[in-house]
């Protein structure tokens, strides 16, 4: 099945996309295939209101602004971690579901930022004329300059938080400014149960019964925010067949990669990645099966790490069938034959494809080291802060232009947010998650390379992690303060774990800085010289590889055939209640104590989840499913088991977005949760 896709559709870098494909630049919309498929062509005006009604949920994940009051709409795995930060032992929120049944009521979050996408403008000729060098490593260094320059200069001018986007893997450059909320505060969110039922086996499949929602406020000097520019919300829901669109954030994709370079990502990348995952998954468990306290302590990490297993486990399927790269090859020979044809092009690419191989066979031997250090710096919220501490300490005296991204004046304030979180630290959570980035290392490496002997000082992967877990003092936010504002002379070396961060960041920047000059210097280079060739060639036709900014996807609610099976595009409310009973007493698979209850009286004809085939990845999460008047229909909260290689293709046939219901959320907010306030705000008459 999956094989028959992939054979037929990878065809990333064809002339044209096929229907519904596409993870379109607001900017470059695609007016003319959309009111040729579907009679319908998005105005302007239309295309400006859903921008600014979009979301993006720093934390990963997309949202969406449904009143005017600032409430924001999203699925309750993006708001989960939150939901984990403002519980308490007393009170699980996860377990439990929450909501405010008025303002003061609502629970503020340690540390989230939602941002608002207020303006689009091209950079592309200053960056290409501030780059052109032709050394690559020479070529980079001015690029990031002057982006941050750039950076610098709007958000300065602007008093947004401004971004340079690279688009077309460096063959356009955009700035994005974006508003950004950092009061934000919980409102609504059902038990994990039922928003996440079914579990992992249910997980990218469909039929789905799951009420993924969970709502937020932004707040403006204490006040909720005015955002007059939301969705309305439908009550009517989606109908078959009916055009759809989603406005999210897509994570990532690699359709317009070289054969060469997804050589790398099936060959070096996904193996490693799913290593590290499956190995993480299963010594998590271990430390999760030990207590009661320990399950819940794990409990995010392990949805984490088992999603992206499932994730991944499907990308790697895909590209280990040959049809794959026999497609991605004539597609490749096609373009380079259309650029042969024409001696301007030819010269403008001159190599660049051959560059490309080059820099694989470098990443291919840097990859490893690089993306193991990187697990132990992102492991956990002290192995992160405390890297953040030594690395402020070092960047903050540097011009804004010479310091690495996290560090520039346009990014401080989001580092600032994440160092100085309230966010509770568990010592044992922390131990477990450091002692299992470590053991990665040191079991792909050896206890005897350098980096490893250093970072281990002479001692088993946990039992050092837990050392330094115990003995640092960088567990609470103003002692985090306190040594980022220290004199710059002050060692680090009193703090343990800031000794450690010390080592690793030598270690991270010696294998990050042979990264960014053997390969995607030379990645950034040659890829940008292709995009050229195809806009002559194409124009800007095509769309660029997702880059977790704002997206356009279209297409229609309409179900599909599996395995000879039709698969209806909806499921409904009583639909839940008999996969309950079939697996009933199986792990993912019970409901909450408010479902049952409400069983009897929930009106179980009402649609629940449905599929669409509007093109979607990691990162659209949360989206909303507008109809053409720009009413919420939906909320999308997965894709079904066919989109796992979206990364890297699409099928209009077999890939869907998965999405709850509008109809579907309110029933179960009426009759289960009893919301009516928030019911009458969605409606747009708050009480």
């Amino acid at each position: 099945m999956r094989n028959r896709l992939l054979a037929a559709l990878l065809t990333i870098l064809a002339p044209a996309a096929s229907a519904d494909e596409g993870m379109w630049l607001l900017t470059h919309p695609p007016t003319a295939a959309i009111e040729a498929a579907y009679g319908f062509e998005p105005s302007a005006e239309w295309l400006g209101r859903m921008q600014r009604a979009a979301v993006r949920f720093e934390t990963g994940g997309s949202g969406s602004l449904v009143s005017p009051n600032g409430l924001v709409m999203t699925n309750h795995h993006v708001g989960s971690d939150m939901l984990a930060k403002l519980s308490s032992p007393s009170r699980d929120l996860l377990s439990t579901g929450f909501l405010a049944s008025s303002p003061e009521q609502e629970l503020k979050c340690p540390d989230l930022e939602l941002r608002v996408l207020i303006s689009i403008t091209d950079v592309t000729d200053r960056i290409n004329s501030a780059s052109s060098a032709t050394d690559p490593a020479q070529a980079a260094d001015a690029r990031r300059r002057t982006i941050a320059d750039i950076e610098a200069e709007a958000t300065k001018s602007a008093g947004l938080v401004c971004d340079v986007v690279t688009l077309y893997q460096g063959g356009m450059y955009h700035l994005y400014c974006y508003k950004s909320y950092t009061d934000v505060r919980l409102v609504f969110a059902p038990e994990q149960d039922i928003a996440f039922f079914g579990g992992d086996t249910d997980n990218f499949e469909f039929p789905r019964f799951n009420l993924d929602c969970c709502f937020f406020r932004v707040y403006e000097n204490g006040r909720p925010a005015s955002t007059p520019d939301h969705l309305s919300w439908s009550p009517n829901g989606a109908a078959e067949n009916e055009l759809i669109f989603i406005f999210g954030h897509p994570g990532s994709t690699r359709r317009a990669l070289t054969a060469e370079h997804l050589t790398f990502m099936r060959d070096v990348d996904h193996p490693l990645r799913l290593s590290n995952l499956w190995r993480a998954e299963i010594k998590l468990a271990e430390f999760a099966g030990r207590s009661a306290s320990n399950a819940l302590l794990a409990r995010e990490d392990s949805f984490g790490f088992a999603n992206g297993r499932k994730a991944y486990t499907g990308q790697l399927a895909g590209l280990h069938d040959s049809t794959t790269f026999g497609a991605k090859i004539r597609a490749q020979r096609q373009l380079r034959a259309a650029i042969d044809a024409d001696p301007d092009l030819s010269a403008l690419t001159a190599g660049a494809f051959a560059q490309i191989a080059q820099a694989q066979q470098a990443n291919a031997n840097l990859f490893p080291r690089k993306y193991t250090l990187e697990r132990i710096a992102r492991c956990g919220v002290l192995s992160q802060a405390a890297l953040h501490i030594v690395r402020l300490r070092d960047e903050l005296p540097k011009p804004n232009n010479e310091r690495l991204p996290e560090y520039s004046d346009a990014a401080l304030d989001a580092t600032y947010l994440s160092l100085y979180s309230p966010e509770p630290v568990h010592d044992e959570l922390e131990a477990v998650r450091l002692g299992i980035a470590l053991g990665f290392f040191v079991e792909r490496f050896g206890a005897d390379d350098p980096i490893a002997a250093r970072l281990l000082a002479g001692r088993s992967p946990m039992d050092r992690a837990r050392d330094l877990v115990t003995a640092t003092n960088i567990k609470n936010p103003a002692d985090r303060k306190k040594a980022v504002d220290a004199p710059a002379d002050a060692p680090t070396s009193t703090d343990p774990l800031l000794a450690f961060a010390s080592d690793l960041d030598k270690a991270l920047r010696r294998v990050t800085n042979a990264f960014e000059d053997s390969v995607e210097a030379l990645e950034t280079q040659a890829y940008s010289r292709i995009a050229r060739a195809k806009f002559k060639l194409r124009g800007t036709s095509e769309y660029p590889d997702a880059t977790f900014t704002l997206r356009l996807t279209y297409g229609k609610v309409t179900g599909l055939q599996d395995q000879g099976t039709q698969v209806p595009a909806f499921t409904n409310i009583g639909g839940t209640f008999s996969r309950y009973e079939d697996r009933k007493g199986q792990t993912g698979f019970a409901l909450p104590d408010s479902w049952l209850k409400a069983r009897n009286t929930l009106a179980l004809e009402t649609p629940f989840n449905f599929v669409c085939t509007a093109d979607i990845i990691g990162g659209n999460s949360g989206s909303p499913v507008v109809n053409a008047s720009g009413q919420v229909v939906g909320l999308v909260f997965d894709g079904n088991i066919h989109s796992l290689t979206g990364s890297f293709v699409y099928d209009a046939a077999k890939n869907r977005a998965v999405a709850v219901d509008s109809r579907g959320m309110l029933e179960a907010l009426k009759t289960v949760y009893k919301a009516d306030a928030l019911i009458a705000e969605l409606r747009g008459s708050p009480k």
